[in-house]
């Protein structure tokens, strides 16, 4: 019998591991970890407040992997523990009054979209990780172009060439990347499955 009976048909990456509570307060803390690591990767723009940083990728893999509870959880201690003061949002900043906090609430917006979807099986394959990630990025400039608007005091069309135009082909690249690493994960999930049959 495979070792991984208990999780035949995984609904996400997650559910692969073994494990329960303990488990997936490991990964609800890790999420948060791994994306204000990912968060330290950030090069300042000069015409915008928003800086480009890895971040955004961080959380759209983390919370198609987790899905919806567990990465709606992480992004929410992200968020919270940012805001009690680690510095651990983008270029070592914390608290909630930057004009780009916006994006960290949609961060929690993300993983309840993506994950959801992760959980349907959209994660699988190339095809269907693309919109994925669409619906993540879509689902961050929900929350974080308006937040900028107002933090700002300029129109909404300002804040969407601030705060979306500059990030459109970074957000592409990650698109791509999360198509190919995310069905990718999925096959190697299948290939130990199969050898463990054996």
């Amino acid at each position: 019998m495979s070792t991984l009976s208990v999780t035949r048909s995984p609904r996400v990456l997650a559910d692969v591991l073994p494990g329960g509570m303990v488990r997936d307060a490991a990964l609800v803390g890790g999420s948060a970890l791994f994306v204000g690591l990912f968060a330290q990767i950030a090069i300042p723009l000069s015409f915008t407040p928003v800086p480009l940083t890895g971040q955004t990728f961080a959380v759209l893999l983390s919370v198609a992997a987790l899905g919806p509870a567990r990465g709606v959880l992480g992004m929410l201690v992200y968020a919270l523990v940012g805001m009690a003061g680690v510095p651990w949002f983008a270029q070592q900043s914390s608290g909630w009054s930057m004009p780009s906090f916006g994006f960290v609430l949609g961060f929690v917006l993300a993983a309840a979209v993506v994950g959801a979807l992760a959980k349907r099986g959209a994660d699988r394959t190339p095809l269907r990780a693309v919109p994925l990630m669409i619906a993540g990025n879509l689902a961050l400039y929900a929350i974080g172009v308006p937040w900028l608007m107002a933090s700002l005091d300029v129109s909404f069309a300002k804040a969407i060439e601030l705060g979306m135009t500059p990030f459109l082909i970074g957000d592409a690249i990650k698109v791509a990347l999360a198509a190919v690493l995310l069905p990718g994960a999925w096959a190697l999930v299948r290939r130990v499955e199969r050898r463990s049959d054996v």
